[in-house]
């Protein structure tokens, strides 16, 4: 595919449909040829693009790549039929509605050499992607502890899945990312308050392969949107905000003490805090480009169906542990 623009399809024209309509248009390199969704155009986007009925019409429209953002019920039979049809596919997140799905789905994209892509696009955030990187270069030291908080109102978007499904995916797919290691158990606790059929609170702990602990604070029922991911490590602690695709560093001060009782404890101060200066590309054009990067024969920065799978395991897992009432082991 290199050189020559990838002809894209999208499938699904809901709210993230929209978005990715448009940033598949101003993607150099990617073409936006065809549109496809059962239910019509309710956003306007689809421009002078006929709104096709479903996936066998989008592939008859002579396709490269697609897009999957219909409802997550959907994404397996869709993103089957496109991995049938030989086009590399992205899929929104989770990849499928349950791990047998997803694991069906990631061997149908293998077996047929096909990019598969998971779109994560909290990995595409500046301040996530800054994250990484310094604590790759050794900014934080040992790693001991990532939190997350996802919290905010109900998104009337959602009808299919619950919060953890939905949001806490998020945070169960870059904690082993920024960590380099998966997740070995996993507690979590969730409640229903808004009347609907799905949970709308959870929360998780757990420890990762290499030690490290975890926590998820998410929920739909806060008037206060948040969306932070804290490392805390031996040199410090590192600060993701992505709604605002900030990074902050608190870095551990030192003090010394000549009270015996305390010599042996191993404690920090507070030290000097620094925000650092981000290019700020908007999340989901980086992840487009990444998209297309991976078709041209660069895999290196999409989130593989593999990867898509893990992160489901890990939900599922939340769901069996809150409704069960004990840890899981994975």
């Amino acid at each position: 595919m290199t050189g020559q623009p990838v002809r894209v399809g999208l499938i699904g024209l809901g709210s993230m449909g929209r978005h990715h309509a448009r940033v598949i248009r101003t993607t150099p390199g990617m073409d936006l040829v065809a549109v496809a969704d059962a239910r019509g155009d309710s956003f306007g986007v689809a421009g002078g693009l006929p709104v096709l009925g479903d996936v066998v019409a989008l592939i008859d429209a002579g396709i490269d790549a697609a897009v999957v953002a219909v409802p997550t019920a959907l994404h397996e039979d869709v993103a089957l039929a496109l991995a049938a049809a030989g086009v590399h596919t992205m899929v929104e997140k989770p990849i499928a509605d349950s791990v047998v799905a997803a694991e069906r789905v990631a061997a149908a994209f293998e077996a047929a050499d096909l990019v598969g892509a998971v779109g994560y696009v909290e990995r595409c955030n500046p301040a996530m992607l800054s994250m990484r990187k310094r604590i790759e270069e050794g900014l934080l030291g040992e790693v001991y502890q990532i939190t997350t908080s996802r919290q905010g109102p109900f998104p009337s978007r959602i009808a299919d899945v619950g919060v953890v499904k939905d949001l806490a995916t998020h945070d169960v797919d870059i904690t082993p990312w920024l960590a380099g290691s998966p997740y070995a158990r996993i507690t979590a606790h969730m409640t229903h308050r808004s009347g609907r059929d799905f949970e709308d609170m959870l929360v998780a702990s757990g420890r990762l392969a290499n030690g490290v602990i975890v926590n998820h604070l998410v929920n739909w029922l806060s008037p206060r949107k948040e969306r932070q991911c804290v490392v805390t490590g031996e040199r410090g602690a590192l600060v993701a905000d992505t709604l605002t695709s900030d990074l902050t560093f608190y870095e551990n001060g030192t003090f010394e003490t000549e009270w015996e009782a305390l010599a042996s404890f191993r404690g920090v101060a507070e030290g000097d805090i620094t925000r650092f200066a981000l290019e700020k590309r908007e999340p989901l054009a980086v992840e487009q480009a990444n998209f297309r990067d991976a078709i041209r024969g660069d895999r290196s920065r999409i989130v593989s169906m593999s990867e898509g799978v893990a992160s489901l395991r890990v939900i599922e897992a939340c769901l069996q542990s809150a409704n069960e009432g004990r840890e899981i082991r994975l």
